[in-house]
């Protein structure tokens, strides 16, 4: 029986890091098991975690080194990585179970969508979901907002997850491709709007599309994330 581990790299996320857990946790039972890496947060991030249930443990502040110290405490055969502002559907065990019941799938992820708090979207936003998935499904990419998944061998093969401060999900998801298939579930996580509700859905886009372009152009991603930061107001 496949064993999952969800690694949730966390900075000051105490008003969703509960809710991220439970819903983590009631999609795989006992067969799963919650690790949140906290980054160094100062407002509790810590102690709701494991108030919700979940193995906490102490990183220095990087997602990428954040999510490689989850995955060497992983007990799982399968690691889902997913942030802390993303909540996986009831029936992620199951969808994971189908795709990984074929040896040759290395990993994968899910489909997005947005969801608010009080359920109200901007029609762009509503729009861009469906927008990320048809990307997704046609040039084989994903991003973290999508809960990418993977055998924990086959992320170990792949040089484990960069330490980058931007772009290591991008990067991670491309060397998973060189140790098996990758697939885009059916099923989609729900993941907050925030960002493109306070900087402006318009100006994300913008953002987003542009760091891609200069990211593959071979930008550093040290200096794309320090222009992100600045730009987004993150």
């Amino acid at each position: 029986m496949v064993r999952y581990s969800v690694v949730i790299p966390a900075l000051n996320e105490a008003a969703r890091i509960r809710s991220t857990v439970e819903r983590a946790r009631a999609a795989f039972g006992e067969r799963g098991e919650v690790i949140v890496v906290d980054g160094g947060s100062v407002d509790g991030t810590g102690v709701r975690a494991t108030e919700a249930g979940a193995r906490v443990l102490k990183s220095d502040r990087g997602r990428g080194r954040q999510l490689q110290a989850g995955i060497r405490a992983a007990r799982g055969d399968v690691v889902v990585l997913l942030h802390a502002d993303t909540w996986l559907p009831p029936g992620a065990a199951a969808a994971l179970d189908d795709a990984l019941a074929d040896p040759g799938v290395a990993g994968g992820a899910f489909r997005i969508r947005f969801e608010n708090d009080d359920g109200r979207l901007p029609v762009l936003l509503r729009m861009l979901g469906p927008a990320i998935n048809v990307r997704s499904r046609l040039f084989r990419t994903a991003t973290g907002d999508q809960a990418i998944f993977a055998r924990k061998n086959a992320v170990i093969a792949a040089g484990g997850v960069p330490d980058l401060p931007l772009f290591e999900d991008v990067r991670l998801y491309r060397a998973l491709q060189r140790t098996g298939r990758v697939v885009l579930l059916s099923s989609h996580v729900a993941t907050s709007p925030r960002l493109w509700l306070r900087a402006g859905p318009v100006r994300v886009i913008l953002l987003h599309l542009g760091f891609r372009a200069l990211h593959a152009a071979g930008c550093s991603p040290h200096r794309l994330a320090r222009w992100y930061a600045a730009l987004s107001g993150r």
